[in-house]
């Protein structure tokens, strides 16, 4: 296990009992590097949304069981925030909550001298993604999807 996954599973361990204390949810847990700075990100949501006094509460408690358990070798910057509006649909779980829901698809490469992609998410396996659209049923592998995320109606 390479140490990025390594470091998100710990901190998903750490932050269960924290986020069922608050009545929130786990949405995921990233940790990454941005320039010079590590960051390790927690994203958590509920069914009406989070607000800050939610991160906070989060935020206070993951920082306090990191620094207790004091697992992770480098500096790092903690982010607790909501998935946002658009969220990336990275897990089964976040495709299964979103079933029947407006989602944009970025492909690796070109299908049909295009890379992104909109439609209702129809349904999903370990191989494909299903999405409706006005051009009918599109079906996509999952290894050439670059990104699929919650579409923005404004």
């Amino acid at each position: 296990m390479s140490k990025r996954d390594t470091y998100e599973s710990r901190t998903e361990e750490l932050l269960l009992p924290i986020v069922e204390s608050f009545g929130v949810e786990i949405y995921d847990v990233e940790y990454v590097k941005e320039g010079a700075d590590f960051y390790l990100r927690a994203y958590i949501d509920k069914p009406e949304g989070v607000n800050i006094q939610d991160c906070e509460n989060v935020s206070r408690a993951l920082s306090d069981a990191l620094d207790k358990e004091d697992f992770m070798e480098d500096a790092y910057i903690l982010e607790v925030s909501s998935p946002g509006l658009g969220r990336t649909l990275k897990k089964d779980k976040h495709l299964e909550k979103s079933l029947g829901k407006e989602v944009e698809v970025r492909t690796y490469k070109p299908i049909e001298k295009q890379k992104e992609f909109a439609g209702v998410l129809k349904a999903f396996d370990e191989n494909t993604v299903t999405i409706t659209n006005e051009s009918g049923e599109q079906v996509f592998n999952r290894t050439d999807i670059a990104l699929i995320r919650l579409a923005l109606d404004f």
